[in-house]
C-alpha cells in the first residue's frame, strides 16, 4: 500500500472519529441525569405491576402513574418512573442482599440524580401486639438489624443465658461491653420522622369484619385491639421470618440494647437496614441524602400468637389461605405514604433545598 493511499484512509479513519465524538457529546448534553424528587420503595410484587392482585408496587404503580419503564438488568426489578412529577418507583426483592444491591445499582446508575431525592420505604411488616393493630402503619426513627450476630443454639446455651443469640463480637447475651456497631443499628433523621408522622396521625385507615375478628383474640393486648391506626415505631430487620412470643421478647430486648434504650420494636421485617445503609454509602459522595430517607411499615400480622395458641399453631394455620391484614396494610402503605410523597413533591420548591422538620 503506497504512502497516498494511508494517507488517504488515516485521513478519512481521523473524520469519522471526529464526527463520532461531536455526536456522543450531543447526546451526552442531551441526556442529562432525570432528576427524581421521590423514590418509593418496595420489596416485593405478587403478581403482574398492574391490574392483579396487588403485592407492595402496584398501588404505588397505578395511583401515582409510574408509567415510564426504565430497564434495570443488573437487579431484581426494572424501574418505573412518573418523569413529570419526579417521582421513581423500585422493587427490591426480598432480604437485606437484594435490598442493598438494588439501592445501590439505583444509586450508582448514571440515568438518575438523586443527590436531593428523598427516599420512602413502605413495606408490610408483623407487629408488636404492645404496641399496635394489623392495618396500623409506623414510621421508623431507628433501623436495628437483627441477624449479624453469634449464636449457640439455646439446647446448649449456659443456665444463665436467657438466649443463645449475642451481639456479634461480644461475649453474652445484652452484653454490657456492647461492640462496636458494624451495621446493626442506624438512627433515622428524627425530625424528618415526626414531621411525617404529623402529616399522617389523624388518618383514618382501612378495617374490616376480618381484621375485628382477629384482633378481638389478643385480650390483654389494647394496642392489638384498636383499629388501624398511625404511630411512631421502631424497625427490626431480619432474614428469618420469624414468630412467637420468646422470640418477640428477645426483639424487644435486641432493639433496645442497640438503641440505648431509646428505640421501642414495633415492627418487624427483612430489608431497611440493607436498603439504608446503601443509602448511607451513596451519601458519602452526594449521590443519594441519608437524611432524606423514611421507612413506613404497616402490619399484615403481629409478631406473636394469642393468649392459649401456641407459636407454631398461629403461624402455620391461622389466615394462610386468607391473610387478614394483608390487603389492609398493603392499603395504609399507601394511604399514609402518598400524603408525604405530594407533600413534598408538590411543594419541592419548598423542599429541594430544605428538609422538613418537626422537633
Amino acid at each position: 500500500m503506497n504512502k497516498i493511499v494511508v494517507r488517504m484512509l488515516a485521513g478519512i479513519f481521523v473524520s469519522v472519529l471526529l464526527i463520532g465524538c461531536s455526536n456522543f457529546s450531543t447526546t451526552a448534553a442531551v441526556e442529562k441525569p432525570i432528576k427524581i424528587k421521590m423514590v418509593i420503595v418496595s420489596m416485593f410484587e405478587i403478581g403482574k405491576d398492574s391490574g392483579d392482585a396487588p403485592g407492595e408496587f402496584q398501588l404505588w404503580k397505578e395511583g401515582l402513574h409510574l408509567d415510564e419503564k426504565l430497564p434495570l438488568p443488573h437487579a431484581h426489578h426494572d424501574l418505573y418512573l412518573n418523569r413529570e412529577k419526579g417521582i421513581l418507583g423500585m422493587v427490591t426483592g426480598m432480604g437485606t442482599n437484594n435490598s442493598s444491591s438494588a439501592v445501590m445499582a439505583v444509586g450508582l446508575d448514571p440515568r438518575l440524580d438523586l443527590s436531593k431525592a428523598y427516599w420512602l420505604v413502605a413495606g408490610i411488616a408483623g407487629i408488636d401486639p404492645e404496641d399496635g393493630s394489623i392495618g396500623s402503619a409506623a414510621w421508623a426513627e431507628y433501623l436495628v438489624d437483627g441477624d449479624l450476630s453469634h449464636e449457640i443454639d439455646a439446647r446448649e446455651m449456659p443456665k444463665d443465658w436467657s438466649v443463645g443469640y449475642f451481639p456479634f463480637m461480644s461475649k453474652k447475651p445484652y452484653d454490657p461491653n456492647k461492640p462496636r456497631n458494624e451495621g446493626e443499628f442506624f438512627a433515622l433523621n428524627k425530625p424528618l420522622v415526626k414531621w411525617a408522622y404529623s402529616l399522617t396521625r389523624d388518618i383514618k385507615l382501612q378495617d374490616s369484619d376480618a381484621l375485628v375478628k382477629r384482633r378481638a383474640l389478643y385480650t390483654g393486648y389494647p394496642n392489638a385491639q384498636k383499629p388501624p391506626f398511625v404511630l411512631i415505631g421502631d424497625q427490626l430487620s431480619a432474614m428469618t421470618f420469624w414468630h412467637g412470643k420468646l422470640l418477640n421478647d428477645w426483639a424487644n430486648h435486641w432493639v433496645k440494647y442497640w438503641s440505648d434504650g431509646k428505640g421501642e420494636f414495633v415492627t418487624s421485617a427483612m430489608e431497611d437496614t440493607g436498603s439504608y445503609q446503601s443509602v448511607s454509602y451513596l451519601s458519602y459522595d452526594g449521590k443519594a441524602d441519608k437524611n432524606r430517607f423514611m421507612v413506613l411499615r404497616t402490619a399484615s400480622n403481629y409478631t406473636m400468637q394469642p393468649p392459649g395458641v401456641t407459636a407454631a399453631d398461629n403461624f402455620l394455620n391461622v389466615d394462610h389461605d386468607n391473610y387478614a391484614g394483608l390487603n389492609a396494610a398493603l392499603e395504609s402503605a399507601y394511604q399514609v405514604g402518598v400524603v408525604v410523597v405530594n407533600q413534598i413533591v408538590d411543594h419541592w420548591d419548598k423542599y429541594e433545598n430544605t428538609i422538613p422538620a418537626m422537633n
